[in-house]
């Protein structure tokens, strides 16, 4: 079916690839971004509220798929203020658009919204956010959801990484950045938290298919791939794809201390979401097999 279909955050890693996937099929599709307001993407700041009503109003969307945000944790630990607007206060004013203006809401959270120490978690599982950037994140859901009478989806996603404009955009691409620092230079890696990196472009398909079921959806949706990594597993994958040595990169299994605390285990459950019937399900790839594609694409 037919939708209109707004995205904010649509420069980013996974806004850009949830608006690509939509313009792919029949949608009418806007996409917002703040910084990289590139091409077809309309600029626009979230923060101002009487200006995002005017955008939606003349839009008229039945989708909204949130991806703007802080996701940044240590960012988020130096700019409490900020990140609040951000990650709270815009996903509240949005929902209360939602209400007004009869759209459904997609609100993306994250696996962070809960403290890793007695995976996997469900969606009816009790956050229990350990740092500023989780808490905001969870602030956003309770946001989103207190507003009565509108539709809205709560989507928590794992760590994400695929095509982006900077390996800087994703705490996984990142990764690429210190396997190819044959400088000398020593890293610390944490081999201590487990991750379920989820490639963006699956998301983005996810969305389109969710999209499309023609029944009332749950409240808080899961979605993540299956494999489990640490950082410095990450890395080894990284140096074995690029053929580079990696001893100058150093397993740290040790707890994070002094740094923004990060959860041990935040391992999402899919069973509820796979029991949807969207069809095609899941359909996530495999982390290494996309990897070696990509890089061999892009050398």
């Amino acid at each position: 079916m037919t939708k209109r279909v707004l995205i904010t955050g649509a420069s980013g890693v996974l806004g850009s690839a949830v608006y690509d996937a939509f313009r792919a099929g029949p949608h009418t599709v806007l996409g917002l971004a703040h910084s990289r307001a590139v091409g077809n993407l309309v600029r626009a700041d979230l923060t101002q509220a009487d200006d995002t009503r005017r955008v939606l109003e003349e839009f008229k969307p039945d989708w909204v798929v949130h991806c703007a945000a802080e996701r940044r944790p240590d960012v988020a630990e130096k700019d409490p203020e900020g990140v609040t607007k951000l990650n709270v206060d815009v996903p509240r004013q949005l929902a209360m658009l939602a209400k007004d203006l009869h759209f459904t809401l997609v609100y993306i959270s994250t696996d962070y919204v809960f403290d890793g120490s007695s995976p996997p978690y469900h969606p009816w599982s009790e956050p229990n956010p350990l740092q500023l950037y989780g808490k905001s994140k969870r602030d956003g859901e309770i946001a989103v959801l207190s507003v009565d009478s509108a539709t809205v989806i709560v989507l928590r996603v794992p760590v994400l990484y695929g095509p982006a404009p900077k390996n800087s955009d994703s705490a996984v691409n990142i990764l690429l950045d210190v396997v190819e620092d044959q400088s000398g230079k020593k890293y610390k890696m944490d081999h201590y938290a487990t991750r379920y990196p989820t490639n963006v472009l699956d998301i983005a398909s996810f969305l389109v298919r969710l999209s499309d079921l023609d029944k009332p959806l749950p409240r808080i949706i899961h979605y993540s791939a299956p494999e489990p990594f640490t950082k410095y597993e990450m890395c080894l994958i990284f140096a074995k794809i690029l053929g580079l040595p990696h001893q100058h990169i150093v397993p740290d299994d040790s707890p994070p201390s002094g740094a923004t605390p990060r959860p041990r285990d935040c391992h999402l459950s899919t069973k509820e979401t796979e029991e949807l019937g969207v069809e095609g399900g899941l359909g996530c790839r495999k982390f290494e097999e996309w990897w070696i594609g990509y890089l061999n694409a892009v050398q």
